[in-house]
């Protein structure tokens, strides 16, 4: 990865995981099968210290449906890699304002590897469920409160599937035209700022607050 693409401190990683929590998970799988790869909501454990800083050692939580090969697959202590997509678009080359050009895409991503434990009991992934809809409740959501449906999650949770995630590696990659001139980058994040694209200017957003 160039230098000037990794992000400017670890913090930025830490808030493109909490503002994108749907995760793709990726594990090896079969020689037969190939790999497993699936959607899935990731929260931080609630139980451990917040992270401000590096992520090695931080503690995340996910869930999948049982039903999915891919949960089988899993075993405790194995490794498992998470990515994280944040704010992403199309740069055209009209805005270099020069010629020959290439388009090119502005992206944000995060990828953690680190270790799996599986949760056995009832009792504790019903906890991973209840922080998960607390998190994002309060980061996405309304501020429902999940009291009056405890007794559907004990129905449906023995078809859930909730794992811990020791972080052991992370990298993070934010692509966000530092390769070109100052007076270049202006245009793309002015050109992004103006657009009613909600992505473009999220780009735009993170863009601004570059050194």
């Amino acid at each position: 990865m160039p230098s000037f693409y990794r992000e400017p401190d670890s913090s930025w990683m830490v808030d493109l995981i909490r503002g994108n929590p749907l995760a793709l998970a990726v594990a090896n799988g079969s020689p037969e099968d190939g790999p497993f790869a699936t959607h899935l909501p990731v929260i931080f454990d609630p139980a451990a210290p917040a992270p401000t800083g590096e992520l090695p050692g931080v503690t995340l939580l996910g869930h999948m449906n049982r039903a999915n090969p891919h949960w089988a697959a899993l075993r405790t202590g194995g490794v498992l890699l998470l990515t994280f997509t944040g704010p992403h678009s199309y740069v055209s080359p009209t805005v270099y304002e020069k010629t020959p050009a290439a388009p090119t895409w502005n992206f944000t991503s995060v990828h953690v590897r680190g270790t799996v434990e599986k949760i056995e009991t009832t009792e504790e992934t019903l906890e991973v469920v209840q922080a998960t809809v607390r998190a994002f409740e309060e980061a996405f959501g309304t501020g429902w409160d999940m009291t009056g449906s405890l007794d559907y999650f004990r129905e449906i949770v023995p078809d859930v599937g909730a794992f811990r995630f020791t972080v052991t590696g992370a990298e993070g990659m934010f692509k966000l035209s530092q390769e070109q001139r100052e007076e270049v980058r202006d245009r793309v994040r002015e050109s992004f700022g103006r657009s009613a694209c909600t992505y473009q200017r999220a780009t735009a957003g993170l863009m601004s607050r570059l050194p």
